[in-house]
């Protein structure tokens, strides 16, 4: 049986001032806490998730991701980042590559057994509207699934899982933000994977697990949150192990973890009942019961 695929998850480090119940001041020392977990866990690869600082403004932004990615270069094992929203509100995407010395647009490695697709979809809080799903970028989700020949792990910094957000410090009142309009697009693309898929992302500062058509849809705590385990940081990060078996945990202060197998994550569900009032054997039962 080969070894199973071990990947490192870090996201939302928010790496500037304490702002909300962003822990900011933590972010480097917890990173120096996430390298030496990584030195001792020697995952294949490492993750960043995205929103690597709070942003300020264009001067300071740039100073904070080049902070950030000093704190990553100690790490040995292979690494990759996706921009997060506030790594974009200042800074371009070229200039995120600069500083993290990699191309940050969508991106195929092939790892052992799976595959990993990082999904750069387009991760800018546009004001005014919010995200945009942008067509090229869910066309090139579409080709890939499409292509695929062997397992995927997704991973994007906005979730497209749709969950609820009741209860979340940031998105209960604002869900909007929480994913992309039109996420119902992306989850139709999933749907026609012909291989197991599990997706992970950041954004949201909490860990969940949605399932949708049989694909787990998880996502990852930040290091730097409190919301949840006032009055500290999470100090969050996760480890992904993928062989057969789909094994999820995340350490720190909110702990988490998952089992699932991969292969179930084939198993597609039914089409969701139409409303109730437009239903026909319904509409007629109630016709009958309002004549009775």
């Amino acid at each position: 049986m080969a070894k199973a695929l071990r990947l490192a998850f870090v996201a939302d480090i928010h790496h500037g001032e304490n702002s909300f119940t962003k822990m900011g001041a933590h972010a480097l020392p917890l990173m120096a806490e996430f390298r030496r977990f990584v030195a001792q866990a020697r995952p294949d690869a490492v993750i960043d998730l995205g929103d690597r600082i709070s942003d300020c403004d264009h001067a300071t932004d740039l100073r904070l991701e080049q902070e950030v990615a000093e704190a990553f270069s100690a790490i040995a094992a292979p690494r990759f980042h996706l921009c997060g929203n506030h790594d974009r509100d200042h800074l371009s995407v070229a200039e995120n590559e600069a500083i993290l010395g990699q191309k940050l647009g969508h991106r195929i490695i092939d790892l052992g057994d799976w595959r990993l697709v990082l999904w750069a979809a387009d991760s800018k809080i546009h004001r005014p509207g919010g995200f945009v799903l942008q067509e090229a970028d869910l066309l090139w989700l579409a080709a890939t699934v499409n292509a695929a020949d062997r397992p995927l792990a997704i991973m994007s910094h906005v979730p497209i899982s749709g969950h609820g957000q009741t209860g979340n410090y940031y998105f209960e009142r604002n869900p909007e933000f929480s994913t992309y309009p039109g996420a119902e697009r992306a989850r139709a693309v999933l749907r026609q994977a012909k291989v197991p898929v599990v997706c992970l992302s950041g954004h949201v500062h909490w860990n969940t697990l949605t399932t949708v058509d049989g694909i787990p849809h998880l996502t990852l705590q930040s290091l730097t949150e409190s919301f949840t385990t006032l009055p500290e940081p999470a100090g969050s990060w996760g480890l992904l192990e993928l062989d057969e078996t789909i094994t999820w945990t995340v350490h720190g202060k909110d702990p988490f973890s998952a089992r699932i197998e991969a292969a179930e994550t084939l198993r597609r569900w039914m089409t969701p009942l139409q409303p109730f009032h437009e239903h026909p054997e319904l509409r007629l039962r109630h016709l009958a019961l309002a004549a009775e």
